[in-house]
């Protein structure tokens, strides 16, 4: 029998990528309910990611900082207590949130270990993942697919902007430059080779703006159960490859594993941004709030840099 060529592994790719794209279609109406509830259960007892800043809203009181303009102090709040009191406002000017689920014909491999694909998993966080930040009014894009929108219906928007996206659908976003005040997450089960994944977070970063790389793997990638003569395929048209006794392979793929995530925690730790890894067989909610409350903390920690410059201004 003779071995596929250059031109058939390619036309077979083609097949299954207008195949993907369909059965997303369909799958789509299913994914935007399942990320509603998923967003609902969180949404509640979650406060909005404000921050203090030049605005009209008031948002809280402070204690005085030495150093810091008298006219600051609010006079009426002080007179209540033995400590000066500064009155703070609400940032009005929301940044941008860049959510990226990777679309990727490798991420709609599921295995018997868990219920959903790679590509549902990303795409309902990402969809109860911007329900949530809108609410809290910030504004959500999707790098060279959508622009930033504070809009109430922004799950809607983002499916139809992926449901009439016709062009390749890569692993990892393409170049762009964030403003240094945007965040970045990045939903992605990151097979790429190492390389390009340092290239990407190193480009984005570069502008000063703030990541979270997510690693979205399906349990089957981490356990290797697999024994006796398999035929592994590359799902994105690089051929296949089999193995006589697959559960000989299974300790050198788990370090090979190991080692490629540690060099992703090594970028992302140097660019100052995070990292984690989810697995489809645990709740999409558990991703959900661990994603929220890295940002809340990064809001939180860019809103203390800026009073103690402010501060030291005064001063």
């Amino acid at each position: 029998m003779a071995e596929p060529g250059p031109s058939d592994i390619e036309t077979g790719a083609v097949r299954q990528a207008s195949a993907g794209a369909h059965a997303l279609a369909d799958a789509m109406p299913r994914l935007v309910l399942e990320a509603r509830r998923v967003a609902a259960t969180v949404i509640h007892g979650l406060h909005g990611r404000r921050r203090a800043g030049s605005g009209e809203n008031f948002w809280q009181y402070r204690r005085f900082v030495s150093g810091e303009p008298a006219q600051n102090v609010d006079w009426r709040r002080s007179a209540r207590d033995d400590h000066l009191y500064v009155r703070e406002r609400e940032w009005e000017a929301s940044h941008t949130i860049w959510l990226w689920p990777d679309r990727s014909p490798s991420m709609t491999f599921t295995s018997h270990l868990a219920k959903d694909s790679k590509l549902a998993r990303g795409l309902v966080v990402a969809f109860a993942l911007a329900e949530v930040l809108v609410q809290g009014g910030e504004r959500v894009g999707i790098p060279g697919l959508m622009r930033p929108t504070a809009s109430r219906n922004v799950i809607e928007k983002m499916a139809e902007a992926m449901l009439h996206d016709t062009g390749e659908r890569p692993s990892l976003p393409a170049s762009f430059a964030p403003s240094p005040l945007a965040e970045i997450v990045m939903l992605s089960d990151l097979w790429s080779p190492i390389a390009e994944v340092r290239a990407t977070i190193a480009q984005l970063s570069a502008t000063g703006a703030h990541g979270h790389v997510v690693q979205i793997v399906d349990p089957a990638e981490e356990s290797f159960p697999y024994s006796g003569r398999v035929e592994f395929v590359e799902p994105e048209g690089a051929g296949s490859v089999t193995a006589g006794r697959a559960e000989t392979w299974r300790s050198d793929y788990q370090g090979l594993i190991a080692r490629h995530r540690d060099a992703i925690r090594a970028e992302t730790d140097q660019r100052g941004w995070t990292f984690a890894i989810h697995r489809t067989d645990r709740p999409a909610t558990e991703l959900l709030l661990a994603l929220y409350a890295r940002m809340g903390a990064h809001a939180a920690a860019g809103s203390a840099r800026a009073n103690t410059v402010q501060a030291g201004s005064a001063a």
